[in-house]
């Protein structure tokens, strides 16, 4: 798809969420939806002033993105409802500040809690799966949205959180069938990795890391003891396709290589299939060699094994990898 098409295809998307979001929440009859005789845009500004406390006009116009005269209207009203009480700004005597009195800060409490029910009683259908799933979607969206472009760009390697094996698996099972066609008993045998992982392993000799990108997981590997002595593995290699192009790959592969070395392991072997050619050019700059092939027939598809080794002796040319 051309970068056009998936312009075209996210505004599509994003415009479709804005209205069926809309919808759920309730944002064209606010009032009605939360028993309150405040709009949706008045309530914001009650929250944003508890939230913030003493607050200059300026920067709640900012903060809000409200226009200069909407936002005054709004203000004298509630002051008018004695919500706020207003003073000049002690730096700057032509600026003024606002701030919720009593009363203003009992209304914004109750608006908090009605809103709180609200969204409540919207999640209430969905299960503990799907709510932590949604909670990672929802951070992405703002994140991707709001974070400067420099930080989008920035990749860090990571210990794996709660969710995140579980992520390995999906991510795997969705990948490879999107991109190589492979049935579900791929992503099967990426679950028994990943359990046995779970279950039974060294922290000292066995290794799990995440890639991120701008605070969102794209990118994973495994070094795990191999049943040759004083060998380890290299499993389950990862990066999301909206990620390439940040030499992920290369910085995973190398923390395991680094990892194994440091814990003594004498080689680090790896099988993959020579339909990823990608993986396997970054197993070639990392100084893997190739020692057999082999054809199979496996998750409904026609493949060739690969067998790959380092020899860990050997220093590495690239130093270490940085998470």
């Amino acid at each position: 798809m051309s970068p056009i098409n998936d312009l075209d295809s996210a505004v599509a998307e994003v415009r479709e969420f804005n209205r069926v979001y809309t919808r759920l929440i309730g944002a064209l009859d606010y009032p009605e939806k939360l028993r309150t005789p405040y709009s949706l845009s008045e309530a914001r500004v009650l929250y944003e002033l508890a939230r913030s406390g003493l607050t200059r006009v300026q920067r709640l116009r900012e903060e809000l993105g409200l226009a200069p005269s909407h936002l005054s209207r709004m203000l004298g009203r509630f002051e008018e409802q004695g919500l706020i009480a207003r003073e000049r700004y002690a730096e700057d005597a032509r600026h003024q500040q606002v701030r919720l009195t009593e009363s203003g800060r009992a209304a914004a409490a109750e608006l908090d809690e009605r809103s709180r029910e609200a969204v409540a009683e919207l999640l209430l259908g969905c299960n503990g799966t799907q709510v932590r799933e949604l909670t990672r979607a929802l951070r992405t969206v703002r994140s991707t949205l709001t974070e400067p472009a420099a930080g989008r760009g920035e990749v860090r390697l990571r210990e794996p959180g709660p969710g995140d094996l579980g992520w390995i698996v999906q991510a795997h099972g969705a990948l490879y069938a999107a991109e190589y066609g492979w049935d579900v008993r791929f992503e099967a045998l990426v679950a028994r990795i990943v359990a046995d992982f779970a279950e039974d392993h060294d922290p000292l000799l066995e290794r799990v890391w995440i890639a991120e990108l701008g605070g969102r997981a794209v990118g994973s590997v495994m070094c795990v003891r191999d049943a040759a002595p004083g060998a380890a593995r290299l499993r389950l290699l990862l990066v999301d396709p909206a990620a390439r192009g940040y030499g992920i790959g290369d910085r995973l592969v190398r923390a395991c290589i680094r990892f194994a070395r440091e814990a003594g392991y004498r080689e680090l072997v790896l099988w993959t299939n020579d339909v990823l050619t990608a993986a396997r050019k970054i197993y070639v700059r990392a100084g893997f060699q190739l020692i057999a092939e082999k054809p199979h027939h496996s998750y409904g598809a026609d493949l060739v094994g690969q067998d790959w080794r380092l020899d860990l002796h050997e220093p590495d040319p690239k130093g270490p990898a940085h998470s």
